[in-house]
Formats: C-alpha cells, structure tokens, sequence
C-alpha cells in the first residue's frame, strides 16, 4: 500500500486494529498514548503525518475513557496536518439515544457525531448502528457497513436444518428478515414490552417455530435481557435448537451468567468490541469483522465504491 496511507490504533480495540493493518499490508502507526496520575490522557503521533490520508480505530464502548481518547487522536492529527482523517468506529457507543422519546432527556447518538466532527474527523466508517438514521446526524461522509458479510458465510457452513430467523425485538426485525432473505429461511419476531431500561417483558412469538432451530439475530448484546427472555419464550413454544448472533458483543453486567443459564446454545458476535478473557465462555464464538474493515479503508483511501461490498 502506497507510504500516505496511515492507520493507528487507540487502545479500546488493538487486536482488530492489528487485523486490519494485516489486511493491508501496512504496520500500525507509531502512536504514544498514556495515562496521567489523575486520570488524563495524552496522545502524541510518534512519525510525520503531514499530508496523510489518517485512519484511526477506536471502538466507544465503555469505559468512557475510549471516547475522550478517540477525540484527542482525531484533534492531534487534524493540527498536525493530515490531509484526511477517517475515525473508524467499529462500535458507535451512544447510539441508542437517537431521539427524542422522552421529556428532558439528551439525544446522545446526535452529540457524538457533532463531537467527533467538531474534534476533526473528516469522515466516519462504521458498523451496523442501533438505527440507520444516525448517519444523517453527520454533516461529514458516513460509510455504514454490516456484519451481515460476516455473519452469512458462517451460518451457511453451520448448515442449520429446518432454521427459522427470528427477531428478538421489533427494532431488529428490518436485520432478521434481510437475513432470512440471504439465508432462504423462515421469519418470525418476538413481540415484547420493555417496562424500564433493561427490564423486558415478553408478550407474544409471532410466526412459526415449533420443531424448528432458531437463529436469533441483533446488533447488539448488551445485559442480555432480551435474548435470553426471547428463548425462554420460543422454547416455550417447542423451538428446537437455538443460536443468537449479535454484532456488538457488549456483555455488560449479568449478561454472561444470563447466556450460560439461558436455552441459547451458542452465541455468535464479532470482533467490534474486544472481548476480555474473563467474559469469554465455551459457548461464545467471535467471528472476525477485519477484512471488512480492511477492504472499505482500502476502498476509501483508493477512492473506490465501498457499495460495492454489499452485493
């Protein structure tokens, strides 16, 4: 790849990072990022990057200590004179916010982009966010790609009999029946009322899953909640064999002893957000997103269309 194409790593999401660079053929940035006694961070391009086309990949999940740190990255390239600079967000955190549905309340997936905008992105390259319309939150380009490249080799292989996709939610019900669509299955949706945050309640299992293996499908994971009150609910039903697959594999709080206990016999996330040793498990399989991003930062730097892998 040509010398002016750059990519860096923060720190929330290194061995992705390092799976892209491989990708590419290119080594990592040389980048210094430390941590102050009381907590603040300092960031400092080790090598010249005037002129550059600038890649940076930092995932945003929590802790919020990622965000401050993709914000320093992209205003440090930006006055240190890179010609472009691309945040690559393999998670956008903050998404879920992305309106107004309540009283008093901030739309915080609108307040991130105008942040990293304001902090000196010139473009945003992302995976699979909570609602589509957060692209048009930006006033800068927004490549938005899917794990659904990813995820369909995969399950072909699995070579499930007789599978039927289903929607945990009525929010994921536009991903399912895309899926079940490529996959040439059934569809069917779990109709559910959330009482408060991280609380669900399910009510009904629309469409036909009796005797059939379940393939689960959402963006994210996060408590675990609904997943797994899902398959409670469609074995309840006489479902057959469950897997769920989620793109951003948050596993916050309860949720690993959730998926242990629950009826899913495996769960399939991506490598968007690192996984730690101690949150991982026999039944947890994490498929690589890295050549995706790989490809679309060599599309992007080469000026090529990136629509072109969705077909």
């Amino acid at each position: 790849m040509p010398h002016d194409l750059i990519l860096f790593s923060g720190t929330s999401n290194r061995p992705l990072a390092e799976e892209v660079a491989q990708y590419l053929e290119l080594p990592l940035g040389a980048i210094e990022i430390r941590t102050f006694s009381d907590g603040e961070i300092f960031v400092k391009y080790q090598e010249n990057i005037r002129g550059a086309d600038v890649f940076i990949v930092q995932s945003t999940n929590s802790p919020a200590t990622n965000l401050m740190e993709l914000f320093l990255m992209l205003d440090a390239a930006r006055k240190s004179s890179a010609k472009r600079v691309t945040a690559v967000l393999p998670y956008y955190g903050y998404c879920r916010q992305d309106r107004k549905d309540q009283p008093r309340v901030s739309i915080s997936a609108k307040l991130m982009a105008d942040l990293i905008t304001r902090a000196g992105a010139n473009r945003l390259l992302t995976m699979d966010l909570h609602a589509a319309q957060i692209q048009g939150f930006f006033d800068i380009p927004v490549d938005h790609l899917y794990s659904a490249m990813a995820f369909t080799e995969y399950f072909k292989s699995m070579d499930i009999p007789d599978m039927v996709v289903v929607a945990p939610d009525v929010g994921s019900l536009r991903m399912a029946r895309a899926y079940a669509k490529r996959l040439d299955t059934g569809l069917a949706f779990i109709d559910k009322r959330r009482p408060e945050s991280n609380s669900v309640e399910v009510l009904n299992v629309i469409g036909k899953v009796r005797d059939r293996n379940i393939l689960m499908l959402d963006d994210m994971v996060d408590t675990a909640g609904t997943l797994c009150e899902a398959a409670n609910a469609l074995k309840e039903k006489g479902a057959g064999h469950i897997y769920a697959a989620c793109t951003h594999g948050i596993l916050s709080g309860p949720a690993v002893e959730r998926l242990k206990e629950s009826p899913i016999e495996k769960i399939i996330i991506t490598n968007t957000i690192f996984i730690p040793e101690e949150k991982r498990f026999p039944d947890l399989e994490i498929v690589s997103v890295g050549h995706i991003f790989g490809e679309a930062i060599r599309r992007t730097y080469g000026e090529e269309s990136i629509s072109t892998l969705f077909d």
